[in-house]
């Protein structure tokens, strides 16, 4: 499907519960994260960028103050009162439909986040459809906040910055859906740019654009889709954040951000092998991702290979997120001669990445098919993505 049909989609859908045709429709892009895995909710340091593969939301306004989301995933839709929703997030969250609790959560993560009376809010109809792959790392679930935040922000007008929006994406996904993840996915979406990732810094929300020039260096970068799915609602991702603020209480710092490479061999010495693993990932990741865009900086994109390769293994050993899947396609790839290639995301399934000249795209493709039918894995998906442009109302 393309974006103009998932655009279309959203618009049909829409068009069947109201009988309204031709309704706007605001969309916000997934994302990848080129380097910088977990390093977001110890305040540290990541490198993501918006990709073409986007969530459009078309949106028709009510004279009831109620608000009703239903998705081509889903069609069956699902109403509260905006006056609800205080009722229910976050402590009633579990009686809520998984899917809706997005943005649902934003609505009612952006009502406070304006200071907007909900008795007095615009009433809304929201239908959903998505290109972005569900599940595979891709933060399907930040396009879904960044559509509905942008789509309600203009629909009520309210004069929030594409910050204070990414912010109300992360309060949705932490306290409406129940997922402890941090805020590097919702500033992607809210700030991509054409050909460049964002150097974002999660402990003062600074960004900067950085080019990234594959496009000039014939590169790509394929997304290699396993079809594990993960959820970040989950134990696994929880744990792993459950370790690292261990780690920092126990070396007396506010975040893991606040260790450098230096700080490693006391770590080590004070905590169990399992938390000093962890930690290490940490703190070493946050260096990569400094050295990544100092390296993409002063020698361009075919140099940051070394630093993909060694995120993969950093997540694969200390933080534990990889699976034989992910590990299969890394290998494969790197074998057929991918520049660099990672895992990216939460982990415990998704997708990984590989940086490739355009030219061997389809090599390493098939490669990474071959190594799946002999390691007896169901086939992954294989597709390049483009570093595109953040959340906006649709032409």
């Amino acid at each position: 499907m393309t974006e103009t049909n998932t655009a279309a989609a959203a618009q049909t859908l829409l068009e069947t519960i109201t009988g309204i045709s031709a309704a706007p429709t605001w969309s916000a892009p997934g994302r990848v994260n080129l380097i910088g895995e977990h390093t977001d909710y110890n305040d540290g340091f990541v490198l993501p960028f918006a990709i073409q593969h986007r969530t459009h939301a078309a949106v028709a306004t009510r004279s009831d103050g109620m608000i009703r989301v239903v998705s081509t995933f889903d069609q069956k839709p699902v109403a509260f009162a905006l006056t609800q929703l205080d009722e229910f997030f976050p402590h009633r969250r579990d009686e809520v439909v998984e899917w809706a609790r997005y943005p649902l959560g934003v609505a009612w993560a952006l009502l406070r986040a304006a200071g907007l009376d909900a008795s007095t809010a615009t009433g809304v109809d929201l239908a959903f459809s998505s290109h972005v792959p569900v599940g595979a790392g891709l933060s399907s679930s930040a396009a879904i906040e960044g559509a509905t935040a942008s789509a309600l922000a203009d629909t009520w007008g309210i004069t929030l910055d594409r910050v204070a929006l990414a912010q109300a994406g992360r309060t949705a996904e932490n306290e409406a859906v129940g997922a402890p993840t941090g805020i590097m996915d919702q500033m992607a979406t809210m700030l991509g740019h054409t050909d460049a990732a964002i150097f974002l810094d999660c402990r003062t929300l600074e960004a900067a654009v950085v080019d990234l020039g594959f496009a000039d260096a014939g590169l790509e970068l394929l997304v290699m889709d396993t079809g594990v799915k993960h959820s970040h609602a989950t134990g696994g991702y929880g744990e792993r954040r459950a370790s690292c603020e261990r780690g920092a209480s126990i070396m007396n710092v506010a975040a893991l951000r606040d260790l450098t490479v230096d700080d490693l061999p006391r770590a080590e010495a004070l905590m169990d092998d399992v938390t000093f693993r962890r930690v290490r990932h940490v703190v070493t990741e946050n260096q990569r991702v400094l050295d990544t865009v100092r390296v993409l900086r002063e020698q361009g994109p075919t140099s940051i290979g070394g630093l993909l390769i060694a995120s993969h293994a950093s997540m694969r050993d200390d933080f534990e997120i990889s699976v034989p899947e992910l590990d299969t396609a890394v290998d494969a790839a790197l074998t057929a001669g991918a520049i660099g290639a990672r895992m990216t995301g939460g982990g415990f399934g998704g997708a990984a990445i590989a940086l490739v000249a355009r030219a061997d795209v389809e090599t390493i493709s098939s490669a990474v098919a071959t190594a799946f039918a002999k390691a007896g894995f169901a086939p992954p998906a294989t597709f390049t993505v483009s570093p595109s442009v953040g959340a906006s109302k649709d032409a």
